[in-house]
């Protein structure tokens, strides 16, 4: 089969295309032709080498998979040839202290589709059965790749992790990031007023289209003092940020007494300063937050499938193309998801 992968860590140049062999099927698995395979920032960090984590290499990336079924190694009644799909990218044990009282995104050998194992940047991918999730006829596969790692992380953050009430403040940093763009449109639904950042006009433009209220450009002024400005000095209930070191103490330090940061990722670097007296003072939570389980994708997918929340898709590339998707990710310029397409 034809993929994108690297043969060792490195730059874009290491991403090339090429004949690999189609992944071989094992008990209660399925095989997925793959049709859209979107971009995670997590596959620019696994391309470059995580420190710490061993990944067998030839690797292909892709954790965001819209296809066909195409093999099933399974006895499953409720699965067939042909059925459109997208694969759940969390993948647990089922059998530790966490999986069995429903909590997957825990799990003592958690894995995710296109980090530790290979992914969608194919036309074909593996997955576990129980990964696989029929889509509706009336959503495209490109929309449809763009939704499961972004919206089933910003539901878990904002709904289970930090319990986002209606009527409370949220911020939201880093406005064209894809769990951003989930986040804004959930915290909405909570009911919540949206705070957003950016250094581009352009994104807070768009993100007011998604629904949110304020917007502070980081380029022109400290987010955190206007924060402080646009509540009143109270601070906003809820952080979100997966920024990491650059904006960790501004996002303490914009929260109100009593307030939750919920944090899933730290793209700018992992070692962050903290004021403790912030923390204890103001009585702060400092949440961390991975994907989601199964009955959280559940959730967030039956909203996604309704219409009330929605997948934003920047750019659509063929699979060919994955070095300059992922340049262009790392350039920052997107708003949503960008998203390869699979012929």
């Amino acid at each position: 089969m034809k993929a994108v992968v690297f043969y060792e860590h490195g730059g874009l140049e290491k991403l090339v295309t090429g004949e690999v062999p189609t992944p071989r099927l094992s008990n209660d698995e399925v095989l997925v032709r793959v049709k859209a395979c979107a971009l995670n920032h997590l596959d620019i960090l696994v391309r470059e080498g995580i420190p710490g984590l061993a990944v067998p290499l030839p690797h292909i990336s892709g954790s965001d998979v819209a296809g066909a079924v195409t093999q099933i190694r399974s006895d499953t009644k409720d699965l067939r040839v042909g059925d459109r799909v997208i694969i759940n990218p969390a993948l647990s044990c089922g059998k530790c202290e966490f999986c069995v009282v429903g909590e997957e995104s825990m799990c003592v050998n958690f894995r995710i589709l296109g980090e530790h194992v290979n992914g969608g940047y194919a036309e074909f991918v593996k997955a576990p059965r129980e990964n696989i999730i029929p889509i509706p006829d009336h959503i495209p596969a490109v929309e449809a790749a763009a939704v499961p790692l972004v919206f089933m992380t910003a539901w878990r953050m904002l709904v289970t992790r930090a319990k986002v009430r209606a009527g409370e403040d949220v911020l939201i940093l880093g406005a064209g990031g894809g769990v951003s763009t989930a986040a804004i449109q959930i915290a909405k639904l909570r009911g919540a007023r949206v705070f957003v950042t950016s250094s581009s006009d352009e994104k807070l433009r768009k993100a007011e289209e998604l629904g949110a209220d304020a917007f502070i450009n980081h380029s022109e002024t400290d987010f955190d003092k206007e924060v402080w400005a646009l509540t009143g000095k109270r601070g906003v209930d809820v952080v979100v940020d997966s920024v990491g070191s650059a904006t960790w103490e501004r996002s303490i330090r914009s929260l109100s007494r009593g307030g939750r940061l919920v944090t899933c990722g730290a793209h700018t670097g992992a070692q962050a300063t903290t004021d403790l007296r912030y923390v204890y003072w103001r009585q702060l939570q400092i949440i961390g937050s991975t994907m989601a389980n199964p009955r959280e994708l559940k959730q967030v997918l039956e909203e996604v499938w309704k219409g009330r929340l929605r997948p934003v898709v920047d750019k659509v590339l063929p699979l060919e193309r994955a070095r300059e998707a992922q340049g262009a990710m790392m350039k920052g310029e997107h708003f949503g998801k960008i998203v390869l397409k699979v012929d």
